[in-house]
């Protein structure tokens, strides 16, 4: 059960991730492009948590996920406050 979850939760954050760029494509409104990559980058934390948890349990890639997270929540951060109009 628990593989279906975190494979939904993966797919989940890549469809926003298609989503959110396409609009940016379609509006080129800035928040929209920071939120697309941080969406990316959440997207990387899911597959690293499906390889962490389910493929390579004998490993431990949670530094790697909570880095993803960091970067991902980091560059929003700051398309945020320094994109602001």
């Amino acid at each position: 059960m628990a593989t279906v979850i975190y494979t939904l939760d993966a797919l989940t954050a890549l469809v926003c991730t298609i989503l959110l760029f396409r609009a940016y494509l379609r509006g080129r409104y800035r928040l929209l492009l920071w939120s697309s990559i941080c969406f990316a980058g959440l997207t990387l934390n899911n597959i690293l948590l499906v390889l962490d948890k389910i493929l390579l349990p004998e490993i431990d890639l949670s530094p790697w996920r909570s880095a993803a997270a960091l970067v991902a929540m980091a560059i929003l951060l700051y398309g945020m406050i320094w994109d602001s109009e």
